[in-house]
């Protein structure tokens, strides 16, 4: 759905009206490669991620059992397989944007004018003359981001009305998003390197931290992504056809459904975090392992 929301097809507008829809030309339109991809790179990232966070909490916790350690093992090298390859399919999907959604490329980058060897943006402030301050800018990186080349030709969000462009402040969310990806590859990068770094703990307590903070991470970087994703399309619900103005509903009863949503979702988590609190109280990991036979020989699984 957010795939044909960015790059609508498979139907005809008539006089305001959807008609003569095709349903898979609609869904396997030129943004689904890219979409279904990066999201499903990601959630296996904060999936892997959140193990990892757990299995350094209990290590940190004082825990020796080697479930942990092999856990921690599996997950994290997990975490790094997943996160670079989120960030592969993320290079995918700037040259996407460079070449199907260039106004929303141009405002993540604050990128106004069109032209070649077009530098990177990260941070900065911009004023209401878009002049960029305090901002790191990375030569030709922009341009290398479209395609592949120093000088690949970026357009600029000069070329587009006012009222067509996003809003600028989605800069701060790719650059946030690319920050939590570097730490997510950084950090198990660290654990797979951890031997021939100083001292001589296994785990050190630093690390332990640091890869603990993992599953936040992960988490971060997807609601970062989702609002790059939304308000980078705006003004546009369905983009170039309708927009956001234009779809919004008039229904009183709107608010209504929201509450009741946020109620359900509430007790879900409520009843989730007590059945699993329970579960892992009355019987540990260890104790299961045992219990089924395959508990290791030995505690070191390092």
């Amino acid at each position: 759905m957010n795939a044909f929301m960015n790059q609508p097809q498979g139907f005809e507008l008539v006089n305001g009206m959807f008609t003569n829809v095709n349903p898979f030309v609609a869904m396997f339109n030129p943004a689904t490669p890219t979409k279904v991809s990066h999201v499903l790179a990601s959630a296996y990232t904060t999936s892997a991620a959140a193990l990892a966070s757990i299995a350094a909490y209990s290590l940190l916790r004082g825990s020796k059992s080697v479930y942990f350690k092999k856990a921690l093992k599996l997950t994290v090298i997990s975490t790094f397989v997943f996160a670079v390859t989120t960030v592969a399919i993320g290079d995918f999907s700037g040259k996407f944007l460079a070449k199907y959604q260039p106004e929303k490329l141009a405002a993540m980058e604050w990128h106004f004018d069109t032209m070649r060897e077009a530098p990177l943006i990260y941070g900065g402030l911009i004023d209401e003359n878009h002049d960029i301050k305090y901002a790191l800018k990375i030569p030709y990186a922009l341009s290398i981001l479209a395609g592949n080349r120093p000088n690949t030709e970026v357009i600029g969000l000069n070329e587009f009305p006012e009222e067509e462009r996003p809003p600028l402040m989605i800069h701060y969310f790719f650059d946030l998003k690319v920050t939590n990806g570097v730490l997510l590859v950084l950090i198990p990068l660290l654990y797979m390197f951890r031997k021939k770094l100083p001292g001589k703990k296994p785990y050190p307590k630093w690390l332990l931290v640091c890869i603990l903070a993992l599953g936040p991470t992960a988490m971060v970087a997807i609601w970062l992504g989702w609002f790059l994703a939304e308000i980078g399309r705006q003004p546009w619900i369905v983009r170039g056809y309708m927009k956001v103005s234009e779809a919004a509903t008039t229904s009183p009863n709107v608010g209504w459904m929201l509450l009741l949503f946020i109620i359900l979702y509430l007790v879900l988590s409520v009843s989730a975090i007590k059945v699993l609190s329970r579960l892992f109280r009355n019987k540990s990991a260890e104790e299961e392992m045992k219990l089924l036979g395959l508990q290791g020989k030995g505690g070191s699984g390092q």
